[in-house]
């Protein structure tokens, strides 16, 4: 590549998948390509710059793409990413993640390779890097700029819940398309009088279950912010399905609840190289407890269920409106600081204006509900009084 006239920049993208993600690369190769700059994508996240080899004659065409107008058009209304992702964290590579042309030189059970990152970098003459990712993915934008690296970050996460920002990407469409699921799966559950169970993603905060609800998908939700009581929430749904005349309810249950005195449901032991196993089963094991215990509030008699996992449906496809605008303006802020020199700062949406914060704060908080002005503990639903000041898009704050 011929670098622009005022430098390069890469962007790369980490962490799970979420709609908006090309339109945040869209955002960034436009502005920066009109502005001067030459712009390249790091494919597959961090591992993209574990994985580059600066040995004479390396082909890195896997790992790395010169990023175009017409290649950025054409993905932006894309779901997901087409530069890829990994989980990768360039501080902590097991040693059978370790590149074949690098294990000779690291053979610990765990190695840093940021040394390697940063010289892949300085190989590949980025001047400004611009990771998009969430909590995880942009901790290590955190060491990268400690160690005196330009790193402007985008926040991303349908979880949203990565501190220093009221918005994340992929939110808006996470939880449009859980009210939409949740609707579409109520003429079922009406037609055969059943209570309805959906578990959708959130490990540390509740914002995916407690939005949708608050705007009537669900007549409960369980968050990971606060234990809950199963029976207590039999009563409830049983409630809830006895009272409508249609003859259901619903609860959305995020992946990191815990029943009162247990733990968090693991699909299995591994881990990914930031210590987080796969979530998933909580609310399957919710299903079959409520229906056990519903013929208790229901004149003895069993109510059936449905239970489904939502999971990557809300995550897959196009972005919505907000997630195509959100990035956009993200991606456009990433530059306009890049141009600034400021550095060592995340882009973010704060009581509903554009700015930027620095990237320290991501790994100085955590981002969860504010549990005792936003969710009643008694009733397992959002709390209605009090929305005055709250962000539109979030019943918390940044962190």
């Amino acid at each position: 590549m011929e670098k622009g006239k005022k430098g390069r920049i890469g962007i790369l993208t980490g962490g799970g998948d979420i709609p908006g993600l090309n339109q945040a690369i869209r955002g960034v190769t436009l502005r920066a390509l009109s502005e001067g700059f030459d712009v390249v994508g790091i494919r597959r996240g961090w591992a993209g710059l574990v994985e580059y080899s600066r040995e004479d004659g390396a082909d890195n065409s896997e790992w790395v793409l010169p990023l175009t107008r017409d290649l950025v058009e054409r993905h932006a209304y894309s779901g997901g990413t087409f530069l890829h992702s990994s989980r990768t964290r360039p501080s902590a590579v097991p040693a059978k993640d370790v590149p074949a042309h690098l294990k000779d030189k690291y053979t610990a059970e765990k190695n840093d390779l940021s040394d390697e990152v940063i010289a892949n970098l300085e190989h590949l003459g980025v001047d400004y890097l611009v990771p998009a990712g969430g909590d995880d993915t942009l901790s290590y934008g955190v060491e990268l700029g400690r160690r005196g690296f330009p790193v402007v970050a985008i926040p991303k996460t349908m979880d949203n819940d990565v501190p220093g920002t009221d918005y994340c990407m992929g939110f808006g469409t996470c939880v449009n398309r859980t009210i939409e699921m949740a609707r579409q799966v109520t003429s079922s559950a009406a037609s055969h009088e059943r209570i309805v169970v959906l578990e959708v993603f959130g490990r540390y905060a509740g914002f995916t279950a407690l939005l949708p609800t608050f705007a009537g998908a669900a007549d409960r939700c369980l968050i990971p912010e606060y234990e809950f009581d199963v029976e207590k929430l039999t009563e409830l749904l049983v409630a809830d399905r006895n009272g409508r005349p249609e003859g259901f309810s619903v609860c959305i249950v995020s992946e990191g609840a815990m029943p009162a005195g247990g733990e968090m449901v693991f699909m299995g032991g591994e881990k990914d190289q930031y210590g987080h196993a796969k979530l998933g089963g909580i609310g399957q094991r919710v299903s079959a407890r409520v229906k056990e215990l519903s013929p208790q509030f229901n004149g003895g008699k069993k109510i059936d269920m449905i239970s489904m996992n939502l999971g990557y449906l809300v995550r897959s496809g196009a972005p919505d409106a907000i997630d195509c605008i959100v990035p956009t303006a993200y991606g456009n802020l990433a530059v306009d600081l890049i141009l600034k020199g400021q550095t060592g700062r995340m882009v973010a949406l704060s009581d509903g204006k554009y700015g930027s914060v620095p990237i320290a704060e991501v790994v100085a908080t955590k981002k969860v509900v504010d549990v005792a002005r936003c969710y009643d503990t008694e009733r397992y639903r959002p709390r209605y009084d009090g929305v005055a000041g709250l962000p539109m898009m979030v019943l918390g704050g940044a962190g």
